[in-house]
């Protein structure tokens, strides 16, 4: 898939480019680590977090790189250099060039939000799977999904990187996939690695509060999802597809994201002027039924929670939209049994309930409780398990602990990626928090700062029918120590605890609580 380097900077708007020296074949991917370097390849040199690109120029040169792009005004390269204004917004656009933009040869359906994002983007593959018998692909927080094969995305990645995302893009087209689920984080969004993706659907869940730390302000996280929706613009090479926004109307946000341009504009929610919306729902033990008025249909899910009605009815909106009939939205929507690290149930033969749920958020947290509260029986209590990053929004920790104090009988306070700052000074936080709402420490919460501790005091304190939930892991499988990830699952961490024995992986594990 040879191309010259200058078909290449075609894909960049005229400003993006300073200086330019010599034209060059490309017989190898873009890539953005030195070490990902083929013999051909172009090499882009940006500044990172924690390293600068640009200090990795010669290691890419010897790894055989055939060109370099950047920012820094370098003249003594013995391959082309290509100096840019800015290289992590071209990543994507050059990466997208070389694979022959396979965008533009799949219907893609971008979904972004604060909470159920990956939730809603496996309900709408499982759909469209049904739909185009198994040629659906997903790129998701969890994994990717191309036919047969699933992909790890990573450990605490979000969104993939640019390159990677144009590969799995360009591997669904070389294996006749005709349509792609892709989530889209408010990072990646901010940080270009969706550039050169061509969005046919945009897909809201809804926004609420995360990622200040990373963004600032609400104002510049609510754009950076905004950037997705930007994407629907037209474009040359794909010129017949329809653009749509399917939008949570019952979010405070929704006119804002109505705001874009867009061929149609279709709103979801529980509302009456919602454009799809629940007639009825109906919880059951083991599913709910939601009767929809657009389609007008009755659709199962296993999922729990009413949070999962709304990821239903933005499923349901986004694939109507494209003309799959109701039996295959049905098939599809009933065929999602259970989301990796989503209302997950660890059983392990215990007389209680054990869940495993992402929630890190305080609106998801306080999702998953009321969702897990409604499974109750009269007389049985629930207790919840969670932290809140180091490093992160700070904001969360209050909010989280209060939420639980609210909505669960025993919240137990442990660790989450507390990273470079300090566990006890994040619990105490927290602790201060559930003592704002009534809670009292040794009653109705505690601290054990090593989580596989947690988990397991947790399991010892349920009685039969009660429910346990660990909130804030998820999938993941890695917990950040200092600058060290930690091999870390929740869903191994509650197995061990059910079987009686803590998971020590985490380096609090060896301290005394």
């Amino acid at each position: 898939m040879a191309k010259l380097l200058s078909q290449l900077l075609d894909a960049l708007s005229p400003d993006a480019v300073l200086t330019s020296s010599a034209d060059v074949t490309i017989s190898a991917p873009v890539v953005e680590s030195s070490r990902d370097v083929e013999p051909g390849g172009l090499f882009v040199a940006r500044p990172g977090l924690s390293s600068d690109g640009h200090d990795f120029i010669a290691d890419a040169i010897q790894r055989g790189a055939a060109a370099v792009v950047g920012e820094r005004d370098i003249r003594d390269l013995n391959v082309p250099y290509v100096r840019l204004r800015d290289a992590q917004e071209a990543t994507g656009f050059l990466a997208a060039a070389y694979h022959d933009y396979p965008a533009h040869k799949l219907v893609i359906i971008g979904v972004t939000g604060t909470d159920g994002k990956t939730t809603t983007s496996t309900i709408i593959h499982s759909i469209l799977q049904q739909h185009t018998q198994g040629n659906a692909g997903l790129i998701s927080t969890v994994n990717a999904v191309i036919g047969d094969e699933k992909l790890d995305t990573g450990l605490h990645v979000t969104t993939p990187s640019a390159p990677q995302i144009q590969m799995l893009l360009a591997r669904m087209v070389a294996n006749g996939l005709t349509h792609c689920v892709l989530e889209m984080t408010s990072h990646g969004l901010a940080q270009g690695r969706l550039n050169g993706v061509d969005v046919d659907v945009a897909v809201l869940t809804n926004v609420t509060h995360e990622h200040l730390d990373y963004h600032g302000t609400f104002e510049a996280y609510r754009t950076a999802k905004g950037r997705m929706f930007a994407m629907l613009a037209h474009s040359e090479r794909k010129p017949a597809q329809p653009k749509v926004a399917v939008i949570n109307g019952d979010d405070a946000n929704a006119d804002y994201f109505a705001s874009f341009p867009a061929d149609a504009v279709l709103r979801y929610g529980m509302g009456r002027d919602a454009d799809v919306r629940a007639e009825a729902v109906d919880y059951e033990p083991d599913h709910i039924r939601v009767q929809v008025n657009r389609p007008a249909a009755s659709f199962v899910t296993q999922l729990a929670g009413q949070f999962n009605v709304m990821n239903v009815l933005a499923a349901v909106a986004a694939v109507d939209h494209l003309g799959v009939p109701v039996d295959a939205i049905q098939q599809g929507i009933r065929h999602v049994e259970a989301i990796p690290g989503r209302m997950e149930r660890i059983d392990e033969g215990q007389d209680f309930t054990a869940i495993v749920d992402f929630a890190h958020t305080p609106n998801a947290l306080k999702n998953a409780l009321e969702a897990a509260r409604a499974m109750l029986q009269p007389g049985q209590r629930l207790i919840a398990i969670f932290g809140s990053a180091g490093l992160r929004d700070r904001e969360k920790r209050r909010l989280m602990a209060e939420t639980s104090a609210r909505l669960a009988d025993v919240t137990v306070l442990t660790a989450e990626d507390p990273r470079t700052e300090s566990l006890t000074g994040i619990l105490q936080i927290m602790a201060q928090a559930c003592e704002s709402q009534g809670g009292v420490e040794g009653q109705t919460f505690i601290r054990v700062p090593d989580r596989g501790e947690a988990l397991y005091r947790a399991c010892q304190m349920a009685n039969a029918g009660d429910i346990v939930i660990a909130c804030g892991k998820g999938h993941e499988q890695s917990m950040c120590f200092g600058t060290v990830e930690y091999p870390w699952d929740d869903r191994e961490g509650m197995r061990a605890a059910l079987r009686g024995t803590p998971l020590q992986t985490l380096p609090t594990a060896h301290e005394t609580s």
